[in-house]
């Protein structure tokens, strides 16, 4: 545009918006009878910006025609999104389905208290045993690796592993019942 005069091509695509704009209610009804409601307006918005975007402007005998056309082929990609994205499968985050977890000073001490747990019980194993459990467990090494390293057989680390795990479950679980113990405690009346 020079000096505020439209060249023939821009008055031709500026009239065609403003038609586009003019057929909005119109779009609204079509896309509400083929779409969801929540996406009418987004809908009739990527109707709009096609048509502004279209450089250089088509010379248009039938806007309406036009305009419906191009809102089929909204209504077509939008659905070959949906697909390739598999919209359908997909779920509203709300509230209900991921609850918000406070982290409150008493379960962070409670966090605490239970890792002070778990390490005075990992200390009270046998050396070897430990160091196997850990390299097991945390390190995530196989146990054809961790015999490997620590020379010994697969069957050894293996043994070495369900007694840690049953030294740890019996020392958390007898932990666990002296505390339900001290709740009921705490809370008879008096």
């Amino acid at each position: 545009m020079i000096w505020g005069v439209k060249s023939p091509k821009e008055s031709e695509a500026a009239a065609l918006i403003d038609s586009g704009a003019r057929f909005v209610p119109a779009l609204r009804a079509f896309f509400s009878r083929r779409a969801p409601a929540a996406d009418v307006e987004d809908l009739v918005q990527e109707v709009l910006l096609r048509i502004q975007k279209r450089q250089p402007a088509p010379v248009v005998n039938n806007v309406e025609g036009y305009l419906f056309e191009v809102a089929a082929n909204v209504l077509i990609d939008r659905g070959r999104r949906d697909r390739t994205r598999r919209r359908a499968d997909h779920c509203e985050l709300q509230e209900t389905h991921h609850p918000v977890d406070e982290i409150s000073p008493e379960r962070v001490l409670q966090g605490r208290e239970q890792m002070a747990r778990v390490m005075a019980a990992l200390n009270a194993l046998p050396e070897r045993t430990r160091r196997v459990f850990i390299l097991v467990r945390f390190e995530e090494m196989s146990y054809k690796l961790v015999a490997q390293r620590l020379g010994v057989s697969v069957s050894a680390v293996e043994k070495h592993v369900m007694k840690a795990l049953r030294h740890l479950h019996e020392r958390l679980r007898d932990q666990d019942d002296v505390d339900t113990v001290g709740e009921r405690e705490t809370r008879r009346p008096g």
